[in-house]
């Protein structure tokens, strides 16, 4: 266990760079099972999240190879189709290698998903786009079973256009019998991601960003080399740490149109917003203006951005709104915020935030992976030193994320648990 300690009130400054993203690089990792031979996934961050997924593909039978922010999966022999329970219970993505598997080999048998605790997130979609691909599906004992001598192309309709489904249900049709139209998919950047991924390998999927999918299925697929996109929630997070620290920052490798959720926001809380070309400037010399927010699936507000967003509104000039409608769980940091002198008060899947003119450093714990970056955000603002505890849960999204902070200026260090019990 490590935590991270800041010294607050140090504005950012300078030029950092937005990595890969790891809701990108996790699909696009388990769609290179489709394909015998050598798939080349080029910046993947560095993550938690990534090396369980490296570590499932391995279980499988795969060969994978990594190389800096490059990984490399030889899918030419897969000797199983049972992922092990304590790699999928760790991460929920690791469920994204049912549709791969169950398109190539016709069976797969893999447990319940894991991941963060920010409440329900069924899979009851995934296996009824496979059962409507003609999959039989077998569920007991916390594990789920299903088999199919070959997928059909079928019409899909999803009653949340949940990403994970989009993206299982995509995978699992591009090497069925017929055409396949997914409707009310996720329109998330991710998805045309993993459809231009597998288009690269020789499938033919339509539509990816629209609300309808349509793949027509191929025999096989070959490898392919891909780069994945930056990481929108990443930049978001660097952009709001910019404005919450008074500072001018420039980040780079981002794509200007899969930030325009949170460019609106920032501008409309009074945030100066430079968009220039695969670069994004970002300024602020005063309190924010408060701002209500509202998440929504793509190309609505990220889910992902929320908590970042409440600890700049907890130091807003004026009174503001939250609301959460994509998970219902997603305010265990408030309690945290609490602690740091932010006033907010919850009332259902909204959290009104009363906005104080500066936050004081206290010792705080991640519950979980965005909830994590929101403290961080609030301690490089706050008066005085605050330590985050249980920062693995940062690890799980963020690349060494303290280290892009510290290149901007901040005064931002990691510990281990055991220096932390000798400071205290």
């Amino acid at each position: 266990m490590e935590s991270l300690v800041i010294r607050g009130g140090a504005p950012l400054r300078g030029r950092v760079r937005v990595g890969g993203a790891k809701n990108a690089s996790l699909p696009v990792i388990a769609a290179s099972l489709l394909a015998g031979g050598r798939s080349m996934v080029e910046d993947v961050p560095s993550l938690r999240d990534v090396d369980t997924m490296c570590g499932v593909l391995t279980s499988l039978g795969a060969q994978v190879y990594r190389s800096q922010n490059t990984v490399a999966v030889d899918a030419s022999v897969i000797s199983s189709s049972e992922p092990p329970y304590d790699l999928v219970r760790a991460m929920r993505a690791s469920f994204l290698v049912m549709g791969p598997l169950l398109a190539r080999m016709g069976t797969v048998r893999i447990s319940l998903p894991g991941g963060c605790a920010i409440g329900s997130r069924p899979i009851d979609l995934h296996l009824k786009g496979f059962a409507a691909l003609g999959a039989e599906i077998d569920m007991g004992y916390g594990q789920i079973e299903a088999r199919a001598e070959r997928l059909v192309g079928a019409r899909v309709y999803l009653d949340f256009p949940s990403v994970g489904a989009t993206e299982n249900i995509m995978m699992a049709a591009v090497l069925a019998s017929g055409a396949t139209l997914i409707e009310n998919a996720a329109q998330e950047p991710e998805i045309v991601d993993l459809a231009n991924f597998l288009n690269s390998m020789g499938a033919h999927v339509r539509g990816a960003g629209t609300n309808a999918l349509r793949i027509e299925g191929v025999r096989e697929l070959t490898p392919a080399q891909y780069m994945v996109i930056p990481d929108r929630i990443e930049a978001g997070t660097l952009m709001v740490a910019a404005a919450m620290t008074k500072g001018s920052l420039d980040i780079d490798n981002v794509v200007e149109e899969h930030l325009k959720p949170i460019t609106a926001k920032l501008r409309e809380a009074g945030v100066t917003v430079i968009e220039d070309g695969g670069s994004i400037h970002v300024e602020s010399e005063a309190r924010p203006r408060a701002v209500d927010i509202k998440t929504m699936p793509y190309p609505g507000f990220p889910t992902d951005l929320q908590a970042q967003f409440m600890s700049l509104m907890s130091v807003a000039d004026g009174s503001s709104i939250i609301t959460e409608t994509v998970f219902e769980n997603r305010f265990m940091h408030v309690a945290e915020l609490a602690r740091m002198g932010a006033s907010i008060k919850i009332d259902g899947r909204s959290a009104m935030i009363e906005g104080q003119e500066r936050l004081s450093g206290a010792q705080v714990r991640c519950s979980d992976l965005r909830a994590g970056a929101a403290l961080v955000l609030a301690g490089l603002a706050a008066e005085g030193e605050t330590e985050v505890a249980d920062v693995y849960h940062l690890d799980r999204g963020y690349e060494r994320l303290e280290l892009k902070f510290a290149q901007a200026g901040a005064e931002i260090r990691r510990i281990s648990d055991d220096e932390a019990e000798k400071a205290v």
